[in-house]
This record gives C-alpha cells, sequence and structure tokens, in this order.
C-alpha cells in the first residue's frame, strides 16, 4: 500500500495532530492501524470525522489512513475531520467551495485556557468573603 500514489492532509484540533493519508478506493477508514470504530466509539463523533465526504459526495471514493497523536478521542475526531478536509482539497480544487461553505476548512482554535497563578483554575477565583 506504500507504493499507491495517495492525497496527504494535516489536521490538528487542541493538543491532537492527524496524518491523513487519502487512496484511491471503497471507503474504508483505519485510524491507527485499527478501524474507526474501535477508535472513535462515539456515533456523532464518528458521523463529525465523515462529514468532509458527505459535503463533497464522496464517501465511497477513497479510503483513509489516519496516524494520529496527543490529546483525547474528541480532539482526534476534529483532527481527523480537518485532515481529510485538507487531503480532499488537494485531491480536488473543486472540493474547496462545498468544503469552505460547511466550515470544514477552518482550524479550530480553541485550546484549553492556562492556570493562573492565584486563582483555582484558568479564571476562577477563591471565594471572596467580606469578613
Amino acid at each position: 500500500m506504500t507504493q499507491e500514489h495517495y492525497y496527504f492532509g494535516l489536521g490538528r484540533r487542541k493538543s491532537a495532530v492527524a496524518r491523513v493519508r487519502l487512496y484511491p478506493g471503497n471507503g474504508t477508514v483505519v485510524v491507527n492501524g485499527k478501524p474507526l470504530d474501535e477508535v472513535i466509539t462515539r456515533a456523532s463523533s464518528r458521523q463529525d470525522v465523515l462529514r468532509p465526504f458527505v459535503a463533497t459526495d464522496t464517501a465511497s471514493r477513497f479510503n483513509v489512513q489516519v496516524v494520529v497523536k496527543g490529546g483525547g478521542i474528541e480532539g482526534w475526531a476534529g483532527a481527523i475531520r480537518f485532515g481529510i478536509a485538507r487531503a480532499l482539497v488537494t485531491a480536488a480544487d473543486g472540493y474547496r467551495r462545498p468544503l469552505r461553505s460547511e466550515g470544514l476548512l477552518t482550524r479550530d482554535a480553541r485550546v484549553k485556557e492556562r492556570k493562573k497563578p492565584g486563582l483555582k483554575r484558568a479564571r476562577k477565583a477563591p471565594q471572596y468573603t467580606k469578613r
């Protein structure tokens, strides 16, 4: 499978980084050597991962091979979705407009805010007592 031509896309979400390869095929998705159903168990997250294929109507045209590192399962799902969308744009520039209209080519830059000194969490302060 390494000799075949593929389309590459890199996706990031929170601290997860997904390297996505699209091969011509029948629509199987493999994440870190396992099927998508085993890695991402929540059905809504699985639908979210496959949204770029639904937007471009290419669900059964490509096989997907993904290597994901860092973060958690929801971060993985967002990173894979973004990587698939970018790889589809490299496959054919005609996919850019439907992906852009669905908001799939925009990186979600939200990350967890750091804890500040003197506070309990990033913004929560200790309770104020007057007396």
